[in-house]
């Protein structure tokens, strides 16, 4: 059994908005309605864990009742940090669970199915799958006098979701105590040792965190 855990912990501090970034709508459904359904494409018998903070569980319920929006999936709640939030998720997931599970940022709307496809089929064999996308701009690294240098872009890759693992590596890496460092799940498996295996992404699959962004996924919709 394959599980899709969905984080979607923002407030929309950035965006400037009242309502969470992952209500706002796009295309004439929120955000994350639009994110569940792109997983649901790729797989329509994924068990897919939603996390969200408790106080937003009702104004989710009832964004789903006024979209008539019934895609089958469970509910955990949010926690202290990015760390804590999928670590409840995973809590929902039976200890014995053989598998892949993904962890996706609710306010990526657009991976493509054949990237979530690669990235949980290779994890099959690699354990540990992260999709990137090469960085095309120049980068610039500002040491601690102010004084900018360039780096080497092909040295880099931007980052994306979905991050698949085998359910029970992610379990264990799980038990770990939470460090500062812990910046997505990628970071906590590789503090075990467990090599990361890089796959390509895909450019549409942005991240909707400003005004610019929302602009950006409601053209890509």
């Amino acid at each position: 059994m394959d599980y899709t855990i969905i984080v979607a912990g923002g407030k929309g501090t950035r965006m400037g908005a009242n309502l969470p970034k992952q209500f706002l709508p796009v295309n004439g459904l929120p955000v994350l309605m639009q994110t569940i359904k792109r997983f649901r494409e790729y797989n329509n018998d994924l068990e897919i864990i939603l996390v969200l903070p408790k106080d937003q569980h009702e104004y989710w319920y009832e964004l789903c009742k006024k979209h008539r929006f019934t895609a089958a999936y469970a509910v955990a709640d949010g926690g202290e940090t990015r760390f804590h939030s999928v670590k409840n998720g995973l809590s929902m997931i039976p200890d014995d669970a053989e598998g892949i599970v993904g962890i996706h940022d609710g306010v990526r709307p657009f991976p493509s199915v054949e990237v979530i496809r690669n990235c949980y089929e290779t994890a099959r064999t690699a354990k540990a799958v992260v999709p990137v996308i090469p960085v095309v701009e120049t980068l610039i690294h500002i040491d601690d006098n102010g004084k900018p240098a360039p780096v080497p872009r092909d040295c880099y890759r931007l980052v994306q979701t979905p991050q698949t693992f085998d359910i029970q590596l992610l379990k264990r890496a799980y038990t770990q105590p939470y460090q500062d460092s812990f910046t997505d799940d990628a970071s906590v498996v590789d503090n075990l040792g467990q090599q990361i295996t890089l796959i390509d992404g895909n450019r549409e699959n942005i991240k909707i965190t400003t005004p610019f962004d929302l602009r950006m996924a409601r053209i890509l919709a």
